[in-house]
């Protein structure tokens, strides 16, 4: 049963449609960001990946700057940064300056994936592998540059001492769930793709978790493919463009994001392959009513403290109706709670 109240919150990945420039993508991020400020979204995290036609969140610290100097109350982070293709003295350095230009509005996801192909990842950094494998220690040095000077450190990142911006371990297996517990920090499941371990990745947080000076208690995030519209034919027919997109990406044909079409015999027996489904299983497509069932269900089930949503359309007004109606949904669902 729900007994509390779940917050919720955007992941965006800058998504580009077919037709539309990376500045237009740019503008319609901010505006998506901007009406989620307006109605109770907790956060608006953008996701860092890397030689993607289709993806214009490459660059994330400074689209999340422009997103924080566009909004006034939600918090603007990463979900996540991918920190083995970075110094951590520099992730640091980028993200003590966001927070001191947007105090207590920035927060920090941090990923041990690459965000892109095996020969980008090595053109990023030609030790990603070595870095990937040494992500607890790297995670350790993000929180020491970001601790309050003792006077002994010989290497600083002097703009992030003492700035507030939380830590959150982004993943999709059992090893981020051990060492979010181990460091007592928020730990986000990235369910809106990767569902296998979902449950089992929670379990393991909740078991182990250990206090820490930022948590008491274990907080979990949980992301979802959300898409409302007025009727249940209408979000299937937006729909569309998020399944093209990735039979897409499990055929190696990638590319922008389609306009939707109508949901053709081919495509809804696309849609059925187990590979589709697997990575769709948590997507709640339809009316209000549709979809506030299924959320529901979603929360039961798991308990999380957070619901990511993540809304992978061609339009960027249909995106923007989908969100207000999912934060009425989850207004509802909290008020009956």
């Amino acid at each position: 049963m729900q007994n509390k109240n779940t917050a919720y919150s955007i992941l965006d990945l800058a998504i580009v449609s077919k037709g539309n420039t990376l500045a237009e993508t740019f503008e319609n991020s901010l505006a998506l960001a901007q009406a989620a400020d307006e109605v109770g979204y907790q956060r608006y995290w953008l996701a860092e990946h890397h030689n993607s036609d289709a993806i214009g969140s490459s660059a994330t610290s400074i689209l999340i700057g422009k997103i924080a100097e566009g909004t006034k109350r939600i918090k603007v982070g990463s979900g996540g940064i991918m920190l083995p293709n970075h110094s951590p003295l520099i992730i640091a350095e980028q993200f003590g300056t966001l927070g001191i230009l947007y105090p207590n509005r920035i927060d920090l996801g941090l990923g041990r994936a690459p965000g892109t192909d095996r020969d980008t990842a090595n053109a990023i950094r030609s030790d990603f592998y070595q870095a990937a494998m040494s992500f607890p220690e790297e995670v350790q040095k993000l929180q020491d540059y970001f601790s309050i000077y003792s006077g002994s450190n010989k290497v600083r990142a002097n703009v992030a001492e003492g700035v507030n911006v939380p830590l959150y371990i982004l993943g999709s297996s059992h090893d981020s769930a051990h060492l979010a517990a181990k460091k007592g920090l928020p730990y986000a499941f990235a369910s809106h793709f990767a569902t296998p371990l979902l449950l089992s990745a929670l379990a393991v947080y909740r078991e182990e978790f250990q206090p820490s000076e930022v948590l008491d208690a274990p907080y979990t995030l949980a992301g979802v493919n959300i898409i409302v519209a007025d009727t249940d034919e209408e979000a299937e027919h937006i729909s569309t463009s998020l399944y093209k997109m990735i039979i897409g990406l499990i055929t190696g044909k990638r590319g922008l994001m389609q306009a939707p079409e109508a949901m053709t015999n081919e495509l809804r027996e696309m849609s059925k392959h187990p590979s589709v489904q697997q990575m769709l299983k948590y997507s709640f497509i339809g009316s209000k009513a549709t979809v506030k069932e299924k959320v529901k269900a979603f929360i039961e089930d798991t308990q999380i403290d957070e619901i990511i949503a993540v809304t992978n359309i061609y339009d960027s007004k249909d995106r923007i109706k989908s969100y207000r109606l999912f934060a009425e949904i989850m207004q509802e669902l909290n008020n009956e709670a």
